[in-house]
Formats: C-alpha cells, structure tokens, sequence
C-alpha cells in the first residue's frame, strides 16, 4: 500500500516524500531547517477530512532529527472541556514552570490543574505556554503538532494561537492540521492569521496509483476514472469506496454514479462498514466514541459492565476501524463521528450512562457529569446540580467557555422553573464573558421565561445592557442600563448605584446623542437613591457626577475632589480599581487635576498589567499614554500607542486608537493623524461609538493650529464641541481651547470670545495651575495689547509649575508671536527660540515648526534638525531600549511585549550592532 495511509503501522520513511505530496513535504522540510538555525515557524495545513493532513504531520515528525516533539490531537467531544488540549501540549514541560514569571506560572498551573488557587485569565496563560515553550526549546528544538485543531477546545487554541503569532526566534515550530471552515462550521474559528498551506486532493496519476494498488484486478477502466473524478483525488475516498464499492459496478460499469459529496460518501461508507458488524462490536466501538480520553481501562470497565466480550476488540481491529494500545484511537476521526452518529439516540444515551457510571467520580468529576448530562432522558435535578457544580470548576481553572458550556446543560435539565431562570441567567453571563453574546442572549430570553419577580428582571436588564456595551460600545448600551438600574432600585441600592455609574461610562463612548437619555437620566436616578454608610468611593464618584451634570462644573468641584482622594487611598481594592479607574481618571482631566490624573493612570496600568486582562490592558495604556503627551513624553506615549496594538494584535481584537491619535496630532505628523481620525470616526458608523469623532475633531484641531491653519482648525474644534448640551470632561474641553487659538487667529474674535465664557466657567472652578494657565493663554489671544502681556505672563507663569510641558511650550510661542507683531524682536526672539527648542526637545514637529516660521520671520534662520542614531531602530526595538533603560530583565520585557525572552535577546543583538554597544550598562 501506499506510504501515505501507513500511518496506523508505522510512520513515514523520513528518506522520502510522501507520495504526491512534493511541495508540501519540501516546504515542511524548510520550516524545519529554518527553525534548526534558530527562528520560529507556524504553518496550518487546511483541507477536507482525509485528504491527507495528518500524514503529513507524521512526514514532519519523521523528519525532525534532533527535536523534542510534542504531539496534541483534537477530539470534537471535548471542545467544552477547558485546556484539554493544553493538558496534551503542557504534560511533559511542567518542570520549567518555575522559570516563568509567577503570574503567568500560576495562570498556567491553574489551567492545568496543578493546585494554583489563582483563576488564570486567558491572556495570562497564553503568555504562560510562549514563555513556557520558548524555556522548553533552550535545551534542543521543539516541534509541536496540532491535529484536528477544529476540535481544538477554545480555551486551548487561543493560548496557542496566541502563542503562534507571537513566536520569532524561540527554536519553536507548531504546525496545526484543520478543516476547512465550511467543513466544521461549529467548530472554533481558529487558527487565523497564520501562514496556511491548503492541501489538495492527489494529482491524477498519483491518485490512479493508489487506487490501483488497493484494486489491483481487471476492473473496468472507465469506472475507474468516474471514481477518480468523483473522489477529486481524496485520498482516504479512494480507498474507502473502493472497499464498499459492488465489484460489478467495479468491473462491469454497471453501478450508479453517487451525487452525494465526497465528505458524506465517506461518512456513508465507514456507516456501512459499521452496519456489518456483530452487534457486540458496535457496541464495543460505541463506548469507545463516546469516551473521548482515550483511557483502555476506562473502555475495559465500560465493556465489563456491559458484558461485551473481550474478544470483539480484535474483530474492530481487524476490521481497520479502531487500534488498542495504550492509549485507544480510531483509524480517522471520521470513524469516530460515523459511529457515535449511526448509533440510535437512546444507544447513545445508554452508553453516556455507562461511562458516567464507571467514571471515578473522585479523579473526573466533570468528564462523569458530562457523560450523565448527555444520558438524561429528562430533566433531573441532580444532574443539573451537578452540572452546576462542574462549571464552579471549570470557573476556577479559567475556563469560562466551558463553564458556559454545563451552565446551559444544566438549564436543560433543571425541573424547577426559578431555578431554571438562575441557572440560565449564570449560564448567560458565563457565555457572555466566553465571548458568544449571541447565545448569551437566547438564555437572557430563556431566564425570562414565566413569571420572573422584580429583582431577576433587573439582574437579566442589566446581563442584556452589558452585552450591548462590550459588542459595540454604541449609543443602544446608555438606555438598558439605566432600565436596569430603575429595576434593580428597589431591591439592592449598591447594584443599581453602580449601574447608574456605568450609564455615565457608557454614554461617553455614545457621545453626545447619549446625554438626554443617558447621563442626565442616570443623574436624576442616583439622587434618588441614598449612598450605603459609610459612602464608597463609587458612590462619592456617582454623587459628583450627577451634581455636575444636573447642577453645573461648579458645584460638583468639591464632590468630585472628595471622589479622587479616595480612589487615590490604597484601600481601594484591585477589582474595584480595574473596573472604575478609567472613569476616575476621566474626571481627574475635568477637574483638571494632572497630579491625580499622572497617579491614577499609573495604578489603573500597574493593576492591569498585574491582573494580566486583556479587556483592561488597552484602557489603562491609552489614559497612561495621555499623560505621557501631556508632559511631553512622545516618545514614550507612542511606546504605550505600539503596546496597545501589540496587546489587539495578540488577543485578535480591534485595537483603541485614542493614544496613537494623541500623539500623531501632537508630533504634527498630517498623513498619520488623518488616517487615525478617519479610523476614529468610523466607529459611530460601526458601533454607534460618538465619541470617535469628537476625539478625532479635536485631534485636527490640534494638529491645524501646530501648523498654522487656522480655518481648518477652527472647523475641526468647533465641530467637536458644538453638539455638547453640557460640556463632557476633557476632549470637548479641549476643543474649546483649540477653536479659541484659531478663531482668533482666523478672525473671529467674537465667536472665540464665546467659546471663552464657556471654558472659563470649568477653568476658574477648578482652579489649578493647568486650569488657570489655559485660561489665562487663551484670555490673551483675545485682549486687548494693554491687557494681554499680563495673561501671557501669568500662563507662562502657571503652566511653568505644571508637568503640561506641550501647553506651557505654547504659552512661550504665542507670546513669542506677540510679542514679534509689536516689533519687540529681541523679546520675541527669547520667547519663539525657548518654544522652539522646547517642541524640538518633545518631538513635537509641527509645532516646532510653526515657531521656526516665527523665528524665520523676526529674521533668525533655524538650523535643521539632526537625527539621533535611535531613529535607525525599528519600533519594537526602541520599546526594548526604553524598557531595558528603566532596568526591566528580558523576562519582563517579554512579558510588557507579549513575546519570549529569547526574542527580546535576538532584538537586543541588533540593536547592540546598530548602536554600537556592548551591553546593557551602555545602552
């Protein structure tokens, strides 16, 4: 027989490619050449069931002299059980785990059940196998192979395509084997966004020679070409229906042609080969398709107890369609789906029942009450509670997809109609945050079902609202959670408190549509809800905001001052942090607090980190990079602005550009600030998100006036800002102070002046250093000149004291600019050369600019600026500086970049070269 259907025997000869197969084996080859030499490489064979993958996993395998390999296959009955398929990778690697960082070590315990008592977030241990498979392959390099990844569980194939994307020069190949999509349309839609090779069906005349060479009889030769054609080289085709084909139609021609596709004439032909046997047999290839571990003690015990001889074994062996070993394994997995699915249902149910009773409760809890779930006949209480208890586990592992997984089973076959409805609600919020809303909202409807008292009602409002948020962050969210919370009013205080402060949260990524509606509703709700004793600091929070949104800046002041003292005291608990330190931080730039705005953006980044959640992570770097701009740290709020992609990139989600769109419109960098803001604007079209194009108007703002085009800038602020009934903290502020530089600049005095009036009733309240230098610079630009030099002066006074280093450079540069226009040059000269050298300094071009201009214009030529050998870097080697510069190992370089230590040694050796160094003391 042809070496490619040797696999049941023996691999293949690592002298040879595999038959028809040329290409595909020289490219394997390279891949493992190249990762011989050091670099990484993934690939994903995809193509139709039996066409080949899994042999040309074993051709690798064959070939890899001098690897460590590590073998994972897939088993569609176990996609809901977590890290199944991590337990396959991870089994023979846990004695490096205690080089890896201690999150990260006991994320990846967890999910294996090693007795870590931490509940691994997904990203954590994603990051977790990467360190770990790069430790592994210090010692000689690894090849992992994945087959059937379509049946891979979630929990594990997104650990391990994480880990695919993030590989560089770790000595690490993964080579995954899948369906094509359209085959498995349940299945996980991973791996994406890998390297792909499709695997096609044999060449004509390697095909004719395998079929000859199983059919090696006088057959008739036109017949043999319609098998051909209608098997479209489908290797494991040729060879099943030619043992099920009548030798009549074979050598006579006298057969009908199938119409069914060849996936299901295979199905159809391992059905029939099944139907042949001994009812003994199937009932003994039953328990071995329903019992997905593999286990041959566990399948002897199934056999004992249902008097199966043990002599049918050797009948299913003999018959090609399962092997016994020491571990139990069917010839294809199409055997497996063939003969669970030809059984009866009440077969299936039986055998469910019987694995679920020689189950070892004590060792498998959860495989046992899957198995009994899948047995029921009807609804049983003490399955279900069973099934409740499995997802408590399953929830402590990390596993929240599976966790979903026996809640919504356990729905099914839960008798009582209120217990029902908790248990669809938990089932609901499980599946929400396994990331399927879709059919987290089917058990909303289902925990609705019948009468539902006042408090569920509000419970499943608020389950529905939060889906809303985190699918589209949109203007929908605002409105179901403030139903919720009038729901859940009357029931718990403190819940429908919080979920009035999640209205406000949410109605500013809605934007302005979202305030009548919205905040306005959620302030007139809190106030009618007194605060628990002693208050907290969300309720301090949610006090403060409803005072300003109903009563004015002004009177929130000293509410919202309170607020941020005792987010600030280190009481404050990390989950507590994680969920409300965005918005604290938000209403720091209100007040305009920088101090506490600087603390609380490095808490709220220092907790995500810590916590490892990818939902958070991007929040905390977008408001951490803000501050880096406003203090004039460019260069290392676009290390944030890259981080935040990386973070997006490695999880496979859309990445906030907010932090990017600072910093391009500050560098004065045109191209780059036009296309972020498009991307920005597009999320109200997308999602519903309003606050898009307010950030991005304000962001050409900003960018105009850096170079000087007044018009353009005064059109972007004003449409930033003039939709607000009442002004949102921050960038509409902001806007304000834009359109006020370029109304006046373009000659419109009088509708700066208005904008004046509106920004200074936030500014004096405030009353900070920052506040009443803006006011002061924005006042000068519209006073008269006896007026004017004491506003720019008590600016430049007040910025100087602050850390807002962009705003105090262009308090000099204004002034400069003023000061030219009265012909008092030397004066001039001091001020346009100090904001010169500052915008220089900051990497802030277009600016900088602008003030060359000036200075070109009072008569002083200014010299070009030089570029710094940095500039030869890439961008993620410029991140490896800065980190290594602020003493970070590799370790925890890896860790901040979502890559292995090893890629951040391979990145430090081109940067030594590049800049001439020798170690990490000269850097």
């Amino acid at each position: 027989m042809s070496i490619l259907f040797q696999q049941t025997k023996q691999p293949p000869s690592p002298h040879r490619p595999v038959l028809g197969r040329r290409r595909e084996c020289e490219l394997l080859d390279g891949l493992l050449d190249a990762v011989r030499g050091g670099d990484s490489r993934v690939l994903v064979l995809r193509g139709e069931p039996g066409v080949g993958k899994s042999t040309l996993l074993e051709y690798t395998t064959a070939r890899a002299r001098g690897f460590q390999v590590v073998r994972v296959t897939s088993v569609q009955s176990e996609m809901e059980l977590p890290y199944a398929g991590l337990h396959q990778l991870c089994a023979s690697m846990t004695d490096r785990l205690d080089r890896l960082p201690a999150v990260q070590r006991d994320a990846v315990s967890g999910a294996l059940g090693l007795g870590s008592e931490r509940a691994p977030d997904g990203f954590l241990v994603a990051l977790g196998v990467l360190g770990l498979l790069s430790e592994v392959a210090r010692d000689r390099p690894l090849l992992c192979v994945v087959d059937d990844a379509q049946w891979l569980d979630r929990a594990s194939m997104q650990a391990l395509a994480f880990t695919a994307r993030r590989l560089h020069a770790e000595s690490v190949a993964i080579v995954f084997a899948a369906r094509m999509p359209d085959d498995e349309p349940l299945g996980v839609p991973e791996p994406v966004g890998l390297p792909e090779l499709l695997v096609k069906g044999l060449p004509d005349r390697e095909a004719y020679a395998l079929l000859r060479s199983v059919l090696p009889g006088p057959w008739d030769e036109r017949v043999l070409r319609r098998v051909l054609a209608e098997s479209r080289g489908n290797p494991l085709a040729l060879l099943e229906l030619s043992k099920t084909s009548m030798p009549a139609a074979l050598a006579g021609g006298f057969g009908l042609p199938s119409v069914q596709p060849v996936k299901e004439r295979i199905q159809t032909a391992y059905a029939n080969r099944i139907a042949g046997l001994p009812e003994e047999t199937r009932g003994f290839l039953l328990a071995a398709a329903v019992d997905p571990t593999g286990d041959p003690a566990l399948l002897w015990r199934a056999a004992s107890r249902l008097r199966i001889d043990p002599e049918v074994a050797t009948d299913a062996v003999a018959a090609g369609l399962v092997k016994v070993g020491d571990r139990v394994g069917f010839f294809h997995p199409m055997v497996r789906s063939a003969v669970y699915w030809s059984a009866s249902p009440e077969e299936r149910r039986g055998m469910h029942r019987t694995l679920a009773e020689v189950t070892d409760p004590a060792v498998d809890p959860d495989r046992r009450a899957w198995h009994a779930a899948h047995g029921a006949t009807g609804p049983d209480e003490s399955i279900a509670a069973e099934l409740e208890r499995s997802a408590g586990r399953a929830e402590t592992r990390g596993g929240s997809a599976a966790a979903a997984a026996f809640l919504a089973r356990a729905v099914e076959l839960t008798p009582d109609p209120v217990r029902r409805q908790d248990r669809a609600l938990a089932a609901a919020r499980a599946t929400h945050e396994a990331g399927n809303p879709d059919l987290a909202l089917k058990l909303l409807a289902l925990a609705e079902t019948g009468f539902v008292e006042g408090r569920r009602r509000g419970e499943v409002d608020l389950a529905r609202a939060r889906i809303a948020f985190t699918s589209n962050r949109g203007s929908e969210a605002p409105g179901l959670l403030l139903k919720a919370a009038g729901r859940l009013a009357d029931h718990d205080v403190a819940l429908a408190r919080d979920t009035y402060l999640e209205v406000v949260n949410a109605a500013i990524f809605a934007g302005p549509q979202a305030y009548d509606d919205g905040q306005y509703e959620a302030a007139k709700g809190a106030r009618q809800l007194p605060a628990t004793q002693p208050p907290r600091p969300t309720d301090l929070l949610l006090d403060g905001l409803a005072v300003r949104i109903i009563d004015g800046h002004a009177a929130a002041v000293p509410g919202l001052r309170r607020a941020l003292r005792a987010f600030k005291e280190p009481e404050l608990s990390p989950e507590e942090g994680l969920r409300w330190l965005w918005l604290i931080c938000v209403t720091a730039v209100g007040l305009w607090d920088h101090d506490t705005m600087s603390v609380l953006a490095d808490r709220h980044l220092g907790l995500a980190r810590e916590a490892g959640q990818a939902t958070a992570l991007p929040f905390a770097l977008t408001m951490r990079c803000v501050v880096h701009v406003l203090d004039g740290e460019l260069s290392e709020g676009a290390a944030l602005a890259e981080e935040v992609q990386t973070v997006a990139e490695a999880v496979g989600t859309a990445a906030p550009i907010y932090g990017a769109l600072f910093v391009a419109a500050w560098r004065g960098r045109e191209n780059e600030c036009l296309e972020l803001s498009r991307r920005a604007d597009e999320g109200v079209e997308h999602r519903g998100e309003g606050v898009g194009p307010v950030v991005s108007r304000w962001a050409r703002a900003l960018l105009y006036n850096g170079l000087g085009r007044y018009e353009e800038a005064a059109e972007a602020a004003d449409l930033a800002s003039r939709e607000y009934i009442q002004l949102e903290m921050g960038i509409p502020v902001w806007s304000l102070v834009e359109y006020i530089e370029a109304a006046s600049r373009a000659g419109r005095p009088g509708q700066a002046a208005d904008a004046l009036v509106r920004l200074t009733e936030l500014t004096q309240a405030s009353g900070t250093d920052w506040a009443r230098g803006i006011e002061a610079r924005s006042r000068a630009l519209l006073s008269e000149e006896a007026e004017a030099e004491g506003h720019y002066l008590e600016a430049i006074e007040a910025l100087g004291r602050t850390r807002v280093r962009g705003e105090s450079a262009r308090a000099h540069l204004v002034y400069g600019e003023w000061l030219r226009h009265r012909g008092r040059r030397d004066e001039a000269l001091c001020e346009l050369r100090l904001a010169h050298d500052l915008f220089e300094g900051m990497d802030m071009r277009g600016f900088a600019k602008r003030a060359a201009g000036a200075l070109a214009a009072a008569g002083e030529a200014v010299r070009g600026r030089t570029e710094s050998t940095e500039s030869d870097l890439t961008p993620k080697e410029v991140q490896i500086v800065r980190l290594v510069r602020e003493g970070l190992t590799n370790t925890e370089i890896g860790a901040r970049l979502f890559v292995s230590p090893r890629t951040v040694e391979w990145h430090l050796r081109k940067v030594f070269g590049k800049l001439g160094v020798t170690s990490r003391r000269h850097l």
